[in-house]
């Protein structure tokens, strides 16, 4: 069972949610099967920080709602992904548009179905890097998700109905 939303229409979506669009963040590519995805910050002199480099919160927010959204769509309805912590290392001021990748292989997807299978918690962390225009890291992203099966697709008790 898929997740409601194709990717063309999510992608879509995304680019118009507020917190993306008033930070300047567009999501630019979303693969077909939810393993891919490519966002951008663009740099206007209005989303600088004192410093005339971009805003580090708006670094961070391009990097928020990605891996959830993936896990979503790669592993389907039966699963509760949620965007549980995040910490943030700046490395170098990002200066111009900024990138970041996000994707999930199939041995991750593999990993995290047999560590929910019986309906237990699971607790990946996903490292992304921001590159500027020169592919340079500006800073680097550590997202631990909680993944677990929905109640009614968890395995029942032994001993219950």
């Amino acid at each position: 069972m898929r997740w409601a939303f194709k990717p063309a229409v999510m992608r879509h979506l995304l680019n118009f949610w507020p917190p993306f669009w008033f930070n300047g963040i567009k999501v630019e590519q979303l693969a077909d099967d939810y393993r891919y995805a490519r966002v951008s910050l663009n740099d206007r002199p209005w989303r600088r920080n004192i410093n005339s480099s971009q805003f580090g919160g708006a670094m961070f927010a391009m990097t928020d709602p990605m891996y959830p959204l993936l896990l979503m769509g790669a592993l389907g309805k039966e699963y509760m992904v949620w965007d549980k912590k995040a910490d943030i290392d700046y490395i170098k001021p990002g200066h111009g548009t900024l990138t970041a990748e996000f994707w999930l292989g199939d041995a991750v997807v593999d990993e995290i179905k047999a560590a929910t299978a019986e309906g237990d918690k699971y607790f990946p962390q996903f490292l992304v890097h921001i590159k500027n225009n020169k592919n340079e890291i500006v800073c680097e992203v550590n997202r631990t998700v909680y993944i677990r099966k929905k109640p009614k697709h968890r395995p029942k008790p032994e001993g219950s109905l």
